[in-house]
């Protein structure tokens, strides 16, 4: 049995944005429970030349909402990227979540080939589908998730490959 393109991205980016925010609600606990002001957590950097954590997770969960809307050859909806709190950005991640949710099957599959063309400011990028999942939005997910792990692990949330894995299925 061969793995679909479906199966490939929308329950793989699920989980993967669930469990940011099950890490995030652990930064946000330990900010709490610590007395620090919430922004410091949520603009705090692994460097000065990286984007801090708000930004982390708004461009893992911008990835994915991009990558299932592309998939299946819709536009994408625009968010603000104005979340400020862990609250905002935990409806954020379930805002893009209840997205993901909502395509079928048959919306996703037979995209292997599809062209998908990103605009950016440095010119277009140009993918076929299964190229652009598997060797562009995948990776890119993943690394502003850890990223976003390593930021409050840095900071000293208790956080456990578990986390970042989440349960087996």
């Amino acid at each position: 049995m061969s793995i679909t393109m479906y199966q490939t991205t929308v329950p793989v980016l699920v989980r993967a944005l669930t469990n940011l925010s099950g890490v995030l609600a652990k930064g946000a606990a330990h900010a709490k429970d610590r007395n620090i002001a919430e922004d410091v957590l949520l603009n705090t950097r692994i460097t000065p030349d990286m984007f801090p954590l708000i930004r982390q997770v708004q461009i893992a969960t911008d990835m994915a909402k991009g990558a299932v809307y592309r998939l299946a050859g819709e536009e994408a909806p625009k968010m603000e990227d104005n979340e400020t709190t862990f609250e905002q950005l935990h409806a954020r991640i379930e805002s893009v979540i209840g997205m993901l949710k909502s395509f079928k099957p048959e919306q996703i599959d037979g995209s292997e080939g599809r062209d998908v063309v990103l605009k950016l400011r440095s010119g277009d990028m140009h993918f076929k589908g299964q190229a652009y999942l598997l060797g562009f939005v995948l990776p890119n997910v993943y690394f502003h998730i850890t990223t976003a792990y390593a930021i409050l692990r840095g900071v000293g949330v208790v956080l456990g490959k578990s986390d970042f894995i989440g349960k087996p299925e």
